[in-house]
């Protein structure tokens, strides 16, 4: 019961924090950058003991609650990434998601346990979580930019404009973000190698190939950069591509054996 009620407290100051700056959207003012950003962050606080409530302070990978965990993880950066680099309408779609995703873990999620880890496959899992999430802010970017520029070739000037960067910025951070992102992946497929025991066997087969091709996308794209200056539709569609073989390879399983055979696995 008092879960539900911090995980009530978390929904509202989530979708509070996203009102704050999607006001652009919404009246035409100036977004309220420091007041939604300390809402965020008060959000992420009892987000954080939520899941340490629920989960019993460990890393519980079933499907709810660690696509929770993402989520919790990709504010926490998303509120990094404002701080630093200001970019309100990044928490305009993080935030309501997350909300969405707290509410479910919470309310409509069975009650599961963690599986028992050792801290190498922990070390692992962290990693693998850290990588997807700076990916997924990534992603996020790029949709953005790809919305940015078409309405600038439009000449389609609306005040939901003011929530977003210059472009250049946007493009400046979506690739930096997938510079991480991929040195954490390639640590994620590094530590895979070392810790994890028969990494093509035990429904690990396809998450090892997916991984290694959004591995091979990224890098693809991270070249074609840095060799032939890709940007604009190209980046977007690889940036993509490589998320959307990284969500097959880190929940397509879980989806199917939990939610469809209700054959939980870790």
């Amino acid at each position: 019961m008092v879960i539900h009620v911090f995980a009530l407290l978390a929904i509202v100051l989530y979708l509070a924090a996203a009102g704050g700056l999607a006001r652009p959207l919404l009246s035409g003012g100036q977004p309220l950058n420091r007041l939604a950003l300390s809402l965020a962050g008060c959000a992420v606080l009892i987000h954080a003991g939520i899941l340490l409530g629920m989960h019993r302070g460990a890393l519980d990978l079933h499907f709810f609650a660690a696509l929770s965990l993402v989520a919790f993880v990709v504010s926490t950066l998303t509120l990094l990434v404002n701080i630093s680099r200001p970019v309100a309408a990044l928490g305009v779609i993080v935030f309501p998601l997350t909300a969405l995703l707290v509410a479910v873990d919470s309310f409509l999620a069975p009650p599961t346990l963690p599986l028992t880890m050792d801290w190498q496959i922990k070390l692992h899992v962290t990693v693998a979580l850290i990588a997807f999430s700076v990916l997924s802010i990534a992603t996020v970017l790029a949709i953005l930019l790809a919305v940015q520029e078409r309405a600038l070739r439009h000449r389609q000037f609306g005040p939901w404009l003011r929530a977003l960067p210059p472009l250049t910025l946007t493009e400046t951070l979506l690739f930096r973000l997938i510079g991480a992102g991929f040195l954490l992946l390639t640590l994620t497929l590094l530590t895979g190698a070392l810790f994890v025991d028969n990494l093509f066997g035990q429904h690990l087969a396809h998450k090892t190939i997916l991984s290694i091709v959004a591995w091979l996308v990224f890098g693809v794209l991270l070249y074609g950069r840095w060799r032939h200056g890709w940007r604009g539709q190209r980046a977007v569609n690889l940036t993509l591509i490589g998320m959307a073989t990284l969500v097959l390879a880190f929940f397509g399983s879980k989806f199917v054996l939990e939610l469809i055979l209700h054959r939980p696995v870790g």
